[in-house]
């Protein structure tokens, strides 16, 4: 498959406004190619925030929360098994803790109660005989659920981010941007961001009751690092309000102010906190939180991210990097498997792939579809075996098609095919019958033909057009490394022609070359890349900077590359 490769656009009258506020004229070209437009867009102090006013029915939770906690009762949360979940499930239990209350958690076994907050979770929670039951990162779509627990006379209160079904659940509070009438702005706030909200508006209402007049009252921005992290890990777009977010997250972190299971995770990875910024949340921590909840109990991240032992943090700390040793093990194995089955797939004839093995994990399909996704250029679904008869899939979708959309069009074209569904607009996933898979695959081509633009199905490169020479230095690199970058809002790609003095193959699958241009030489590195290139390149590259040798300095990180 051929790749295009794009340069943003950048609207010029937005541009020399930012020049004139003082901000780099770099970074003003970078930051309005994304859809900045005022300078009050760059603030990421916490008071840029939006209220939790402005979130429906947050300030109805809060009072019930309050309720609860001054009463007494029993809290229990009800997690989700991602690493959103995991850290907006700690977020409620520091936040509850530090507020007097009596709280627990219950995370589901995904292998076995499948997503949500279903009756048969119902059933464990009510063991714990809670008065109040919360759910983080699920129950927009546990109708049964919610009405299994209204039956056992338990309240619940649903906090979660995911498109709401047809029927919302008749929960006691439902804290959720993406329901009908909500009219909070940052749509794309992550499942741990709902949580911190809610978390805000049940602080607020205890302040009202006098709660605080004899204690200090709880800071909960010091919660910041794990909100920082559940955004990141879950790939939400990185809106102004997300982007406040993880700032003042990273900016914790740097400082060493951080949950002991945050140190020691970038301890367990390798990565320096003094210098984190999204790609180390995304990448590394976030990687070793979610292989819990992939290969065994996310209890085991929750428990790392509540502890306040560093000791015990660093134990768990080990044990979920073992785990993420493990689940690239067999990532790498299931990639093998999926290299064969698409031998004969030709992706200029299909908008979609759907792919099986009843040797897979159904905890790594998704990753598996991720990568398979960024291959193909095309939405696919991986799927694994679950209950008997049953199959587990998990889809990774490409911009300008929605994939949770894509799979409510495929169950309204067939009733009763997907026994379960959900998710978003980049991710989703679904549990059919053995024997539905082929028409499920049918189906889905058909709705990704009817839904995608085809210009969505071309692979295309972003960048940001040439970099200015006396701009690829190392205070530049450092500049923007410090800005907060991820989903919906891109690290900077440039593009510009090379000569290539050098090349050599380091460790095994990189590609290390000397770059040549406009009178100045770079190092540059082309990962997972084993064969030479020519001469004159015209690369699509990110400014880096190279730590290896214990001094820092500029390094260009290429990102796609063409004969000039």
């Amino acid at each position: 498959m051929t790749t295009a490769i794009s340069v943003r656009k950048v609207p010029q009258r937005e541009f020399h406004l930012l020049v004139q506020q003082g901000v780099h004229p770099l970074l003003s070209r970078l930051l309005v190619a994304r859809g900045v437009r005022s300078p009050a867009e760059l603030g990421y102090e916490l008071g840029s925030l939006l209220p939790p006013g402005e979130m429906k029915n947050a300030e109805a939770a809060g009072e019930l929360v309050a309720d609860h906690v001054q009463a007494g009762k029993r809290i229990l949360i009800v997690a989700d098994y991602d690493c959103d979940g995991a850290t907006a499930c700690a977020v409620g239990i520091r936040a509850l803790r530090a507020f007097g209350g009596r709280v627990e958690y219950l995370v589901p076994n995904r292998f076995e109660t499948g997503y949500g907050l279903s009756p048969e979770v119902v059933e464990a929670a009510a063991a714990r005989a809670p008065d109040l039951i919360v759910t983080v990162d699920n129950g927009i779509a546990s109708v049964e659920g919610v009405a299994a627990a209204n039956r056992l006379g338990i309240a619940t209160l649903v906090t979660d981010h995911h498109l709401p079904g047809d029927t919302l659940p008749d929960a006691a509070c439902i804290v959720d941007p993406s329901q009908p009438g909500d009219r909070f702005p940052s749509k794309s706030i992550a499942g741990v961001g709902v949580m911190f909200y809610v978390m805000l508006a049940a602080r607020a209402a205890l302040r009202r009751r006098g709660a605080f007049a004899d204690r200090p009252e709880p800071n909960l921005a010091d919660l910041l690092d794990l909100v920082a992290l559940g955004t990141v890990a879950d790939v939400v777009r990185l809106d102004h309000n997300n982007r406040v977010l993880v700032s003042q997250g990273l900016t914790r972190i740097r400082a060493g102010r951080m949950q002991p299971g945050v140190a020691a995770l970038f301890a367990v990875a390798g990565r320096n906190p003094r210098r984190a910024g999204t790609f180390d949340l995304g990448f590394a921590i976030g990687p070793r939180l979610n292989a819990a909840g992939r290969l065994a109990d996310m209890s085991l991240g929750v428990e790392c991210l509540v502890t306040d032992d560093p000791g015990r943090a660093l134990n768990i700390a080990r044990e979920l990097d073992a785990l993420n040793r493990e689940r690239r093990e067999l990532e790498a194995g299931m990639q093998r498997d999926a290299e064969a089955l698409l031998a004969d797939f030709d992706p200029g004839e299909s908008t979609s792939a759907c792919l099986f093995d009843p040797q897979w994990h159904q905890g790594v399909v998704g990753l598996l579809a991720a990568r398979l996704k960024d291959r193909l250029h095309r939405p696919v679904f991986a799927f694994a075996p679950a209950s008997a008869g049953e199959l587990r899939g998990s889809g990774r979708s490409i911009p300008g098609l929605h994939l949770r959309d894509a799979l409510d069009l495929v169950a309204k074209r067939a009733p009763g095919l997907l026994l379960r569904f959900g998710g978003h607009a980049a991710a989703a996933g679904l549990t059919l019958r053995a024997e539905g898979l082929a028409q499920f695959r049918a189906l889905l081509e058909a709705a990704v033909r009817e839904m995608a633009d085809p210009a969505a199905l071309a692979r295309t490169v972003e960048t940001d057009g040439s970099l200015e020479v006396e701009f690829a230095s190392l205070d530049v690199a450092r500049m923007l490394e410090r800005e907060t970058w991820g989903q919906g809002f891109p690290q900077p790609v440039f593009l510009d022609e090379f000569t290539v003095q050098s090349q050599r193959i380091v460790g095994e699958r990189h590609l290390k070359l000397r770059l040549a241009r406009r009178g100045r030489s770079f190092a540059a590195i082309l990962f997972r890349h084993e064969t030479p290139v020519p001469e004159r390149i015209r690369g699509a590259y990110r400014l880096a900077i190279d730590d290896f040798s214990g001094a820092e300095s500029v390094q260009l990180t290429l990102e796609h590359w063409e004969a000039a």
